[in-house]
């Protein structure tokens, strides 16, 4: 099993940028298959940081990486991304980076859509990052977006062009706004049209070419499959279809090609944004977990929301993606905790729910039921071999598998690349 597709199996934020550039490491290739660039990744090598929100994780390791048709693409942020990793010391070029020609575009009137529709909401907003994504998903399966390819033929863009402003024109004059200057975006696509196409290619036929030459993949999800548009806490979720089987529609190779699914838990559980939370802590103990943890979203900066880890859900959103093992991350900031809890059901109305209902009132609802550990007063910080934890997080880790039904193939106990403890190899097992 050479290939490897790596998702979030809670609300994002994971830790899936350390363990796909540790996967990457060991790969040949690395593809985004959905998302847009409100995906952020914190990568930290010999102590120096990279924050990427578009790029695969594996481009900072120099191994060939991919944005896939299921992604869409902002160029401009592209542009500024690419930038800020070449003064870092990163070499990116055509050989090491290729997006799909057939990728949707993020234009500057999705953004301001995104923009107006939260600002109006109310207290119904959704917590969108505000980068247009949703907008951007929207005319794709509406029929009327701007890809990649396009970039080369602008002189003919009017019929396309026709389409989306009809569309958008209408939905800005409900917000009061004045229609989309198509001038002023046309000569914005010329600026930016070069610097994207050297990148445009077949995705799906490069990808063809690795696979067949025995190349190791690795698939690179974003976000979390509780953020999944059919199987996420809806309303309150991304635009795209965060599962495992996106990989295969979102890249260009078919559903055999996947491999190996990684779920990426964190042994506890934050989320970002509105939305239910049944085990979110408001009180010091989930203050002290979100101080020590760092949770501050790295594309907003925006503070994550914090709670004990949710064994229901991982369970769920495991079985819902196939997932063969997980990686546990940042078990560290657990370090020092008298006492960790697990939920391990919901109450609802006098009833016990093992599952996180679908309706958004009764998620809302769900008190959560806990199972108490003894938690442990050693440092789990950069050990790398399952000898070097405490008891106490042994134990833990062990109930955790358990309780969602699934193993545990990696241990991350730092931010550092290395610092990671393999049990199980996603690329041979």
């Amino acid at each position: 099993m050479a290939n490897v597709t790596v998702i979030g199996a809670q609300w994002g934020d994971e830790g899936k940028g350390k363990i796909v550039d540790w996967l990457a490491s060991r790969a040949d290739a690395v593809v985004r298959f959905q998302g847009g660039h409100n995906a952020g990744h914190t990568l930290v090598i010999d102590g120096k940081v990279f924050k990427l929100s578009l790029l695969p994780s594996g481009i900072v390791s120099g191994t060939m990486s991919m944005i896939g048709n299921g992604v869409v693409l902002d160029p401009w942020a592209l542009r500024d991304e690419v930038e800020k990793l070449e003064g870092q010391g990163v070499v990116i070029n055509d050989d090491n980076l290729a997006i799909a020609d057939n990728c949707p575009l993020i234009l500057p009137m999705h953004r301001d859509l995104d923009g107006l529709r939260e600002a109006a909401a109310g207290k119904g907003k959704i917590g969108t990052t505000g980068r247009g994504i949703g907008p951007a998903y929207e005319d794709k399966v509406g029929r009327r977006a701007i890809r990649v390819c396009d970039l080369a033929h602008l002189d003919s863009l009017d019929p396309q062009l026709d389409r989306l402003c009809a569309h958008h024109d209408a939905l800005r004059a409900g917000f009061d706004q004045p229609p989309v200057d198509r001038e002023a975006l046309i000569e914005e696509l010329r600026d930016i049209a070069d610097f994207v196409q050297r990148f445009a290619q077949p995705v799906w036929k490069r990808l063809k070419k690795v696979r067949k030459a025995g190349a190791k993949i690795l698939f690179e999800g974003a976000q979390g499959v509780l953020l999944d548009v059919d199987h996420g806490t809806y309303p309150f979720v991304t635009s795209s279809n965060t599962v495992s089987g996106t990989a295969a529609a979102g890249s260009g190779l078919g559903p055999n090609s996947t491999g190996f699914v990684l779920g990426i838990v964190k042994a506890y559980t934050t989320r970002v944004g509105s939305g239910p939370f049944p085990t979110e802590l408001d009180d010091e103990v989930g203050q002290g977990i979100g101080e020590r943890g760092h949770e501050f979203g790295t594309v907003t900066g925006r503070q994550r929301r914090v709670g004990w880890f949710d064994a229901v859900i991982v369970r769920q959103t495991c079985a819902i993606s196939g997932v063969t093992g997980i990686a546990l991350t940042k078990i560290d900031v657990l370090d020092g905790l008298d006492t960790v809890k697990i939920c391990t059901g919901y109450r609802l109305r006098g009833n016990v729910y093992d599952y996180l209902p679908s309706h958004a009132g009764e998620q809302a609802e769900v008190e959560p039921i806990y199972e108490e550990m003894d938690g442990w007063s050693e440092s789990t910080a950069g050990a790398r071999s399952f000898a070097d934890l405490p008891a106490n997080a042994i134990k833990y880790i062990q109930r955790v598998q358990e309780l969602i039904e699934c193993p545990v193939a990696l241990v991350s106990t730092s931010p550092e690349r290395d610092d990671t403890i393999l049990m199980r190899d996603p690329f041979v097992d």
